[in-house]
Parts: C-alpha cells; sequence; structure tokens
C-alpha cells in the first residue's frame, strides 16, 4: 500500500459538501468501481490516500497541537509571541482559521469517500470466499475511516452536520447533528468495522484490531462526559466496555525497543503500529518534513512549525531525567546542515529573552534525514501505536480498579527503563500520572488536545491551563497566556466556510 493507487476512480467520493458545489457533482458508476475487487481496492487506496492530503494531515495536526495548549509556534504573522496564531489558536482562543478549516474540509471529503464505498459495496456474512472477504473487508475498512473521521471532527467541534449518503442536486446542506447522535453513529460504524475487516485485502491497511482501539477511546471519552452517554448507560459501564474493547488488541502488537525509531522511515509499519498513513513521496505530496523541520536542520525547505512550549519539556525532564524519550521528541541542540555551525534553544541556552530561542522544537515529525533538500518527503505517519493502548488499558483498569493497572503501565515504562515509582498511590494519584504519561509518551501525535479535555474542563483547567499560566518561568515576552473561557478552551467554531455555504447551519 506504499505506492498508492492513484486512479481515476479514486474521484468517485471526492465532494465538497455544502453550497460551494457550484454545479451537480459528476460521480463515476458505482457499480462498475465497486463490482470489481480490484477496482474496489483502488477505491480504498483512495479513502486512505484523502487523510494525507494537506488538510488532513498537515494542517490537521497543526491545529490539533495548536488547540492542545503544549505549543508555541513561529507561524502565522511573524517568529513572535504576538503573531495571528499565537494568539488565537495556540492561546486556546479559537477564531475560524485556515488550518482548522481545511482540514474539516479534508476530512469530510474522506467521509464522501467512505460513504461511497459503504453504499455500494455488497458485504456477506460467514464467508470463506476469496472475492467476497476482500469486498467485506474492503467495506469493513471504510467503515473505520468514517467512524475515526466523525470521531475527529466531534471532538474538536461537537454538533456537526452528518453525512451517512452522497449529495445530489436536491441534497447539498446537512443540519447539525447532536454530538450525542454523532457518537453513537461512531459506535455503529466501529462496531461493523470489527466484524467485516479480515486482513484479506493485504498488508499495509488497519486490522481489526484498530477498531477495537477506536471503540475504546470513544467509551472513555463517553464514561468522563455524561451528556454524551446513551439512556441507560452508566460510568462504569463505559469503562467495562472500554476495557473489552482495548482488550481485544492487547497482545496483537509489541513495542519497539528504540523509542526514537518509531518516528524515522526505518522503521515504518513496525510491530507497534496499529494505524500508520502510508506515505509515498510521488504519490502523496507530504510536506511534513518541510513543515516540522526545525530551522536549517536539513538543507532546505525547514519552516518549523511547531515548538514545545517550555514548561512542558521541564515537566517531562523533572518526572524522567533519563527518559530516552526526550531525545525523541524534542529538539535544542543541533548542527545546521548548510554550515555545521550549532544552533542552540532553550534549554540548551538558559536566556529566555528571545521568543525564537525560548522553547524546544517538536523532533518527531523532522526530516531526520539533514541532506534532504526536496519539498515533499514520504514518511509515514503513525495514528494508533501499541503503547498508547498500553497506556489506555492502565487508565481503564485504574478506573475499574481490577488489579491490572500497574502492569500495563509499567510495560510501557519498562521499554525505556523508567520508574513506575509515580503509580503506587491511590486511585487518583494513579489518575493524575497516567494522564500526564500520555504527554510524555504521545506529545504531538495528534491525541493531546483530546486527552486534555476529555475529563472535562475543570480538569483541563488544573492540569493544563493554570500549570501553564503559573508555572515558575512563566514570562509574558516568550510564553502565551493560555484562556480560561470554558466557552473558547472546549471547542472550535464551525468553520466560516461551512457557515457561509450550508444553507442550514448559521453559527
Amino acid at each position: 500500500m506504499k505506492n498508492f493507487k492513484i486512479i481515476l476512480l479514486t474521484l468517485i467520493g471526492v465532494l465538497v459538501y455544502s453550497c460551494d458545489i457550484d454545479e451537480e457533482p459528476i460521480f463515476l458508476d458505482s457499480a462498475a468501481t465497486y463490482g470489481d475487487l480490484e477496482i474496489a481496492t483502488g477505491a480504498l487506496d483512495g479513502i486512505y490516500q484523502g487523510l494525507t492530503v494537506y488538510g488532513a494531515q498537515e494542517q490537521r495536526i497543526y491545529a490539533l497541537n495548536g488547540f492542545s495548549g503544549f505549543f508555541t509556534t513561529g507561524r502565522g504573522g511573524g517568529n513572535n509571541v504576538n503573531n495571528t496564531n499565537n494568539q488565537t489558536l495556540f492561546s486556546l482562543k479559537p477564531v475560524y482559521d485556515i488550518d482548522s478549516e481545511n482540514m474539516w474540509i479534508a476530512i469530510y471529503s474522506v467521509i464522501g469517500r467512505c460513504n461511497g464505498a459503504i453504499n455500494n459495496i455488497t458485504t456477506v456474512a460467514s464467508t470463506s470466499d476469496i472475492n467476497e472477504l476482500g469486498f467485506n473487508d474492503i467495506s469493513g475498512q471504510a467503515y473505520f475511516v468514517r467512524a475515526w473521521s466523525y470521531f475527529s471532527l466531534v471532538r474538536l467541534w461537537g454538533d456537526i452536520p452528518l453525512w451517512l449518503t452522497l449529495p445530489d442536486s436536491d441534497n447539498l446542506s446537512k443540519a447539525k447533528t447532536s454530538a450525542k447522535e454523532v457518537y453513537a453513529q461512531i459506535i455503529s460504524d466501529a462496531k461493523m468495522a470489527t466484524s467485516l475487516m479480515n486482513e484479506s485485502i493485504g498488508a499495509g491497511y488497519p486490522k481489526q484490531q484498530a477498531a477495537n482501539m477506536l471503540l475504546a477511546k470513544v467509551y472513555m471519552t463517553l464514561a468522563t462526559n455524561p451528556d454524551l452517554q446513551a439512556d441507560g448507560k452508566t460510568e462504569s459501564d463505559y469503562w467495562q466496555m472500554a476495557y473489552d474493547e482495548a482488550n481485544m488488541a492487547y497482545g496483537h502488537y509489541s513495542l519497539e525497543p528504540d523509542y526514537s525509531s518509531l518516528f524515522t522511515d526505518e522503521n515504518e509499519n513496525s510491530n507497534e503500529s496499529i494505524f500508520e498513513l502510508q506515505i509515498s513521496q510521488d504519490a502523496a505530496n507530504s510536506q511534513m518534513g518541510r513543515n516540522y523541520t526545525p530551522w536549517k536542520y536539513k538543507s532546505a525547505l525547514h519552516f518549523g512549525w511547531l515548538r514545545v512550549s517550555a514548561d512542558v519539556f521541564l515537566d517531562h525532564q523533572a518526572t524522567y531525567p533519563d527518559d530516552p524519550r526526550l531525545e525523541g521528541t524534542y529538539l535544542y541542540n543541533y548542527s545546521r546542515a548548510d554550515n555545521g555551525n550549532s544552533v542552540k534553544v532553550y534549554p540548551a541556552i538558559s536566556a529566555r529573552s528571545q521568543f525564537s530561542k525560548s522553547h524546544p522544537y517538536l523532533f518527531k515529525f523532522t526530516e531526520k534525514d539533514k541532506s534532504h533538500s526536496n519539498l515533499y518527503g514520504d514518511q509515514n505517519v503513525i495514528i494508533y501505536r501499541y503503547a498508547e493502548l498500553l497506556i489506555m488499558l492502565a487508565e481503564i483498569s485504574n478506573e475499574l480498579q481490577n488489579g491490572q493497572q500497574l502492569g500495563f503501565i509499567t510495560e510501557v515504562l519498562d521499554r525505556v527503563g523508567m520508574s513506575n515509582a509515580a503509580y503506587l498511590g491511590d486511585q487518583a494519584t494513579f489518575r493524575d500520572a497516567i494522564m500526564t504519561e500520555y504527554r510524555f509518551e504521545l506529545l504531538g501525535e495528534g491525541e493531546d488536545a483530546h486527552n486534555n479535555r476529555r475529563r472535562g474542563f475543570d480538569y483541563f483547567l488544573t492540569h493544563t491551563i493554570n500549570k501553564h499560566n503559573n508555572n515558575p518561568i512563566f514570562s509574558s515576552k516568550v510564553d502565551l497566556e493560555l484562556s480560561t473561557d470554558p466557552t473558547q478552551v472546549m471547542q472550535l467554531p464551525i468553520p466560516l466556510t461551512e457557515v457561509n455555504t450550508n444553507d442550514l447551519i448559521d453559527d
């Protein structure tokens, strides 16, 4: 799957929602597309390719990290604390912005592709026929991606349009559906995915366990958000369902010995990877390396969009001073690729008088080949990995008090040689430690914004916002003051493009 089958037929699901469609959309013959297994597999590759376009990948990651409370940026009006992005999204004071808007458009486009497959593929239960298994798998993959896509959107925007069919000339606008109903659809889709995904279409695609992990994430979200829970379900019900789903994926993967190797070309599709976007330099046109490689770290085309707030780094360093994840996550002292001169930022230099030198860079998405001078790169992007599943199981087990929580987190810590001493207290102590562990293990990978908010505004305020605003090194010259207004910090405004073009949405 590394080399996508980017063929004309993948356009079948490409659509732009709302009234920005100027004429009736043209779709290829669905019977021809989804009646042939090879062509249908090409259409499935088009679904996954849709997740690698600029809005769905580079801008999605930027928007998610910007809205986490953990990052600063030099992008958006100057390399200073007052640039537009720092003063809005990155300070948790979101307004209409191009990155989250393009994420919205790209993800809905992927949903359209999924709808084309789901609505046109015939599935067969309990079959051994190789073609029928193939169609089942393709349909299951489409259900999985649609569930993942809606989960990505509803966590950021709350009530959103829920498209389950392709638009036509009489159906170009969609009113918002309540977040509670969207979550119910996500669960339904993910369950369908687990029943249909069967690995018959080959390597490189997510397995059934990816859908189990997604379901576990959804149930964890509902456990701590009563307004989203189905009638008759309790918090403990959701924690148990989350455990059951996560446990189905447990043991099917393994941790890579070298943490840093996860973010390199050389270790793509490793035993730790559960859901990984396959990037081809020629087909996907990924600009991840360009956008997230620090200044002069590689030969050319380096924008360094993301810097980790200094206090986030210091918290990690203070908790685990010898953690090898520090080297794999942050970059603050390196030699320029062009002339070999040293580049240092905080904490390699202690002074925090200049914004541009006051925060370490995020290293995970950096192009590791310092001689790389191309605009595009081909490093895969991991969405779900096994270490996160283990942390989830530790958190879930702590809530259930089933006695397994310490074992799960110790597996993660043993990989990097760190002690589990922070987890030896009571349930509340373990809870706080595990919520912080997500940051140390997964910083910048796309889940921070959700994990920070998942336990509600008060928890987010105490453990992220105030922790940052009140940290001892805070300086208004170089640090962002995060908003404490719940109407700002908990979700993004519906993109302006959607408001202006969808007749059924006015805010």
